[in-house]
């Protein structure tokens, strides 16, 4: 996630925004069987990647603080509870 937060600051160069590396790479990050199933019809399939592509934005946006080494010590020290 890191890496891919990375290649967004450089947008001005390749227009890959995080809003456009989360497309591309939210089903791969983020794959669900019941897309690939049969079941799931086009437009639910485009819904569910739409909210997979949403959360893997929100994350590279957020990449410093969720993947930050005194928010993993506070988890594993269990006082995430009370963030």
């Amino acid at each position: 996630m890191r890496h891919l937060a990375r290649l967004a600051d450089y947008c001005s160069i390749t227009n890959m925004h995080t809003k456009n590396l989360a497309i591309v790479w939210a089903p791969n990050l983020l794959r669900s069987k019941q897309i690939e199933s049969a079941c799931f019809s086009g437009t639910a399939a485009f819904m569910e990647v739409r909210i997979q592509s949403v959360v893997v934005e929100f994350i590279l946006n957020h990449v410093d603080v969720l993947f930050s080494s005194k928010l993993s010590s506070v988890i594993r020290d269990g006082a995430g509870a009370y963030l």
